[in-house]
């Protein structure tokens, strides 16, 4: 794994297939979900520490393109990089790439913001946080917003 790169092991489960024996399409947003969870914690933003602050991310959109098909038993990986930043960091969109092997199965990108869990208002992360957002890994197309 590169550091520009956070990369997440799946096991598909038999439980995760659809009447077609693929990887049913509301499993890709749950793996993703998880995918980014363990890469906010790896880059500093533990679940406890938000919770401590006051803070957490929020989604505003999730989409995702399904270029092959997964199935039971395959090894795949997914890889997560920060794709757009807000200056301010109140903002951002991550992307992941479902990979097996080298084949790109497919991409889910979301679009979140965080919000103050007190106020329940969009806020900016912390000065922690924001160092942490700072060094998240970055995509090939990463911009500033």
């Amino acid at each position: 794994m590169s550091k520009d790169t956070f990369e997440y092991p799946v096991s598909l489960r038999w439980s995760d297939l659809d009447p077609n024996y693929h990887l049913r399409h509301s499993v890709y947003y749950d793996l993703a979900a998880q995918a980014r969870t363990v890469f906010l914690v790896q880059n500093g933003l533990s679940l406890k520490d938000m919770a401590s602050m006051n803070f957490g991310p929020i989604l505003f959109k999730e989409e995702c393109s399904f270029l092959k098909e997964l199935h039971l038993g395959d090894r795949i990986v997914i890889r997560a990089q920060v794709s757009k930043l807000k200056e301010d960091l109140s903002r951002f969109s991550i992307k992941h790439e479902f990979m097996r092997g080298e084949e790109l199965c497919a991409i889910l990108i979301v679009h979140g913001a965080f919000m103050d869990t007190k106020l329940r208002k969009l806020t900016v992360p912390p000065p922690k946080a924001a160092e942490s957002m700072k060094g998240m890994p970055k995509s090939d197309d990463f911009e500033w917003s």
